[in-house]
């Protein structure tokens, strides 16, 4: 019975994908759930199944051709088996292990097979999975094997071809889809809305001593580390309630106002900048929200995002300190209205009671659409950040 694979159906957001990689050809024997193709968005690359066991009988669309939902990829033959090869007459007793080990080829295979992020790091490396050892589940290759790879000593064959000193080697490759996208709401960010950023500064001390004192029964109860990311999403939720507007987008000549806290939280990939959502944030407590973090982050690593992952969000929260950046103007993600970030913690000399104390300080950023919030709007939001963070007993009760 022909079967035919067809591109899953895209949000409204996502006009259409690009055949990123074919790991299969036609006459290859397919198991049901088993990867056949990645298809790259401007967001995320999605992973289309095999829906049934069977053999591939013809693919019709190839590696680089642009496909819209519901498109056909290819058509399988469900329950088929590929066709056998015609034995020597010289190899009749070898038979039962040669078909043996052929039978077991295609399971081996499928175990180790490298995630779509693996395998996009292995081809910029110019790295050949198959020479990586994967340590994911069921041994597959995961994007942190392909990096060790790379960076572990090269062989004697590998040293005398690297370019000799004094080479100006140069590459040309095109922006990925995702990379290109970014690059356009950049630009579309700057050029329609009418950007401004303020900034402040947190004392951070009773977070780091509320951190190191219930840090371990957190992480016994929960099985998550507490980090810093909740305490500001839960101060953020709180903010977000007494100051609605910079909650609220622009759509054309109106303001919506969301009575609900959907917050996207900034997570690097190999191919940028994404922002996962973290749904109705307000109903979540300091667990769910590690916990949902710690999840994306996992996916981001292994290229697993959905779409639905990132559809949506009324507030962002980029946290650049994870890259050791003390100061920046992040920038808005339009059609949300303002965006706050994070930067590194640095122990400052500070003056508090009239003496000179160190403290774990960070510098805050909320860059905001000028068009519809007020400078006092977000001047105000940022101080109640900091009053919730320098006094986190206040987040906890809701004030």
């Amino acid at each position: 019975m022909a079967i035919e694979v067809k591109v899953p159906v895209l949000p409204e957001s996502v006009s259409d994908a690009t055949i990123a990689t074919w790991h299969k050809k036609p006459g290859d024997t397919v198991r049901r759930d088993e990867n056949l193709v990645d298809l790259e968005t401007d967001k995320v690359v999605l992973e289309v199944p095999s829906p049934v066991d069977g053999v591939i009988r013809q693919i019709l669309k190839q590696t680089g051709d642009t496909v819209t939902s519901q498109e056909l990829l290819a058509v399988l033959e469900e329950g088929a088996a590929a066709a056998p090869a015609k034995a020597a007459p010289a190899a009749k007793a070898e038979t039962p292990k040669s078909t043996t080990a052929a039978k077991a080829a295609p399971a081996a295979a499928a175990s180790g097979e490298p995630s779509p992020a693996a395998r996009r790091v292995a081809s910029e490396s110019g790295i050949d999975p198959a020479q990586v050892s994967g340590s994911g589940r069921d041994g597959r290759v995961i994007k942190e094997d392909v990096v060790g790879h790379a960076k572990a000593p090269p062989s004697v064959a590998t040293s005398a071809a690297k370019p000799t000193p004094g080479t100006r080697a140069e590459e040309r490759a095109p922006m990925t889809r995702m990379r290109a996208k970014i690059a356009e709401r950049l630009m579309q960010s700057k050029n329609s809305i009418a950007m401004l950023t303020s900034f402040n500064e947190i004392n951070l001390a009773r977070v780091s001593a509320l951190r190191k004192e219930l840090g371990e029964p957190f992480e016994k109860t929960h099985g998550i580390k507490l980090g810093y990311m909740s305490f500001f999403v839960r101060a953020a939720c709180e903010a977000l309630k007494r100051h609605p507007v910079v909650n609220a987008s622009v759509d054309g000549n109106d303001v919506i106002y969301h009575g609900y806290q959907d917050i996207s939280v900034a997570v690097s990939t190999d191919k940028g900048l994404v922002t996962p959502v973290l749904r109705d944030a307000q109903g979540m407590g300091f667990a769910d929200i590690e916990k949902a973090i710690a999840n994306f982050a996992k996916k981001a690593r292994e290229g697993g995002l959905t779409l639905e992952d990132l559809q949506g969000g009324t507030f962002t929260i980029t946290n650049g300190g994870t890259f050791g950046s003390l100061f920046s103007t992040p920038i808005v993600n339009p059609p949300q209205s303002a965006i706050l970030g994070m930067h590194t913690i640095k122990e400052r000399a500070i003056v508090e009671n009239g003496q000179v104390i160190a403290a774990p300080m960070m510098y805050v950023a909320i860059s905001y659409d000028h068009r519809i919030i007020d400078g006092k709007d977000a001047v105000l939001f940022l101080v109640d950040i900091k009053n919730q963070l320098e006094n986190p007993q206040r987040m906890l009760l809701g004030l």
